[in-house]
């Protein structure tokens, strides 16, 4: 079993490195720091790394390692929450001893010499509890600040507990965790905190969503809008939910233009949406995926495809 494989694999060497996806969300960061803190607290003789570019918004949670090469060297690479190797953060992950995926996505890229997917997990730090729970004879053991990195990614990974990956499971793992000393308002109001420029922001969007007769929403964000807003491309990722409750959505995608691309962030209440996503450099959940187009023009056709599979689905 791939777990009990993991769980030897971390016994066996000294030092541990820890990567996740670019443009990390909570269960990302979650998962990735979780582990390694984990890892830490349970071996404590053992080197333990989290490696990747930061995320502003989500330096609450944890901070970044920085290395050399060398370090690299007869070490143990864990990639957390990462469904293809293009999106790895930081390339050195192959320059270690052995490698190791751990994720909730569709298999569709099958890198690693151990592969642990879930895709019934509602996000991989719920498979990292899991972990630990099969890791407790092995020496496994948990702290509040584990709790606390694995409650925020499946939290944030579930839309706390509304998504429909949100199962018995989750919600048990989720119970174990609150029992641990941290402290939840405290996490949630980082959480949800944003900067009043957000909120200016998702008042225009508000205002200026198309909403089709299928039940698909689309929203472009041109260099222009996000300069006038004073908004990074990184930053609209706090937007992609300001839509979802409006009555009648099935579908609805952001298009975020930067220099040389423009990224796409797909969500959905149905319309599997994750194969579009795929055929447009990109992958993702059947309902929450990413992607990313280069002109404005393959932006209209992939609004096409997505209509179409609003129309296929129904009402």
């Amino acid at each position: 079993m791939e777990i009990r494989q993991i769980i030897e694999a971390i016994k066996a060497y000294d030092t541990i490195i820890i990567h996740r996806h670019v443009r990390p969300d909570p269960d990302a960061i979650g998962s990735q720091s979780g582990l390694k803190e984990l890892i830490r607290h349970s071996f404590p003789d053992k080197k333990v790394y989290a490696v990747g570019m930061e995320e502003p918004s989500l330096l609450f949670l944890a901070r970044m390692d920085e290395m050399e090469d060398t370090v690299y060297n007869n070490a143990l690479v864990i990639v957390c929450d990462t469904a293809n190797a293009a999106r790895i953060d930081d390339n050195r992950y192959n320059l270690g001893a052995k490698l190791i995926k751990i994720d909730h996505h569709p298999n569709v890229d099958e890198y690693g010499d151990i592969r642990w997917v879930n895709t019934d997990a509602s996000s991989v730090s719920e498979m990292i509890y899991e972990l630990y729970e099969n890791g407790k004879e092995n020496g496994f053991q948990m702290n509040d600040q584990v709790a606390l990195l694995l409650y925020a990614g499946i939290v944030g990974d579930t839309g706390r507990f509304m998504f429909p990956n949100t199962s018995k499971k989750t919600f048990q793992y989720a119970a174990e965790l609150v029992s641990y000393n941290f402290d939840r308002p405290a996490f949630y109001k980082e959480l949800y905190s944003v900067d009043d420029k957000i909120s200016r922001m998702s008042g225009y969007i508000l205002q200026q969503f198309k909403l089709l007769p299928t039940g698909l929403c689309t929203i472009k964000l041109t260099e222009e809008i996000l300069k006038k807003f004073h908004v990074t491309p990184d930053e609209s990722s706090q937007l992609v939910h300001v839509i979802s409750n409006v009555k009648g959505i099935k579908a609805w995608v952001f298009f975020i233009e930067e220099e040389e691309q423009i990224r796409v962030r797909l969500r959905s209440k149905g319309p599997v949406i994750n194969e579009i996503a795929a055929k447009y450099n990109g992958g993702g959940h059947p309902l929450a995926s990413g992607a990313t187009v280069y002109t404005w023009e393959e932006a209209d056709e992939m609004i096409k495809e997505l209509n179409e599979a609003c129309l296929s689905f129904g009402k």
